[in-house]
């Protein structure tokens, strides 16, 4: 049962792992499985009694997974992680962990049209079944919600701008690739940063594909319903926008920031800080896994 590197090399594997405090008979989920890197961790500090259980919505994904009895593989976005662990009959588990953002796999994958380092369909889609890609958010969105988008999931401050291009190009020809795309908002790229801008409009394309905040913040609301007291939550996130959730989250109790104080004005929240600060990867790791420089790990335990 070896990592599948070549799928996806798991960023601060030992801290994750670490910020679990596996119980070898507790029941952990891991809630983005990808290439399995941090979920065969958790499973050989598992014993017969423990239970891992695995969520990932690419069918990629599941050519990663192994046969065992405490191993359970569901294909699904962890968005519905409460009504999954329900048919399964578990109420609360111990730990569970997110690996937000997308797999070198998936980046990796030409055809998939998450990088900006080949020429492939405009797709970006997680979930290959799902419904809306890259393709009909540049083609069919309006004006407003193309500014929006850039805007707000890829904090480009030429939003406008850049929808321009696209409303140009697009009533000339459908655009349907991510080199025709490039091509087309070349001159909205800052000189010498290049390389930055495309990425932040690639994501902020694919955050809208993949719906990710708004997955983000539904799966953290269950996450006081899904753990059990002294349970961790650890979450690695990639950029501000999940980083942000993650944060009001763990430190207020909400996910936009609102707090909520007790008669006696402590701070109504499920979960506690492990660490106060998110853990980065060190500058050894960057050097071997150079996709890991703008990982954030935050940690927290469940109240009891």
């Amino acid at each position: 049962m070896e990592n599948n590197t070549t799928y996806h090399i798991p960023v601060m594997l030992q801290e994750c792992i670490e910020g679990l405090s596996i119980h070898p008979d507790g029941t952990y989920v891991d809630v983005t499985f990808g290439g399995g890197g941090h979920a065969k961790e958790i499973y050989k500090k598992l014993s017969s009694k423990g239970k891992l259980i695995v969520f990932d919505q690419d069918p990629d994904a599941k050519a990663n997974a192994w046969e065992a009895d405490n191993f359970y593989f569901i294909a699904a976005n962890f968005a519905y992680i409460s009504n999954h662990l329900r048919m399964m009959g578990i109420k609360h588990v111990d730990g569970i962990i997110a690996d937000l953002g997308v797999s070198s796999h998936q980046f990796d994958e030409e055809t998939r049209g998450f990088s900006i380092r080949a020429n492939a369909p405009l797709d970006m889609r997680m979930n290959k079944e799902g419904e809306l890609s890259a393709e009909y958010v540049v083609n069919e969105y309006s004006e407003r919600d193309l500014m929006n988008l850039f805007r707000t999931y890829g904090e480009l401050s030429n939003a406008r701008r850049i929808t321009g291009e696209i409303l140009k190009a697009r009533a000339a020809k459908k655009i349907k690739t991510t080199a025709e795309l490039m091509e087309i908002l070349g001159p909205c790229a800052p000189r010498f940063k290049e390389h930055k801008f495309f990425a932040q409009v690639f994501q902020a394309i694919r955050i809208e594909v993949n719906q990710e905040l708004e997955v983000l913040e539904k799966f953290l609301l269950q996450m006081d319903d899904c753990i059990q007291p002294g349970g961790r939550l650890v979450v690695m996130s990639y950029h501000s926008l999940e980083d942000r959730l993650v944060k009001n989250y763990m430190k207020r109790g909400s996910i936009h920031g609102e707090i909520t104080k007790d008669f006696f004005g402590n701070v109504l929240k499920p979960f506690s800080e492990i660490n106060r600060h998110p853990i980065i990867p060190s500058e050894e790791e960057i050097e071997r896994n150079t996709r890991a420089r703008s990982a954030k790990l935050r940690i927290a335990e469940r109240n009891g």
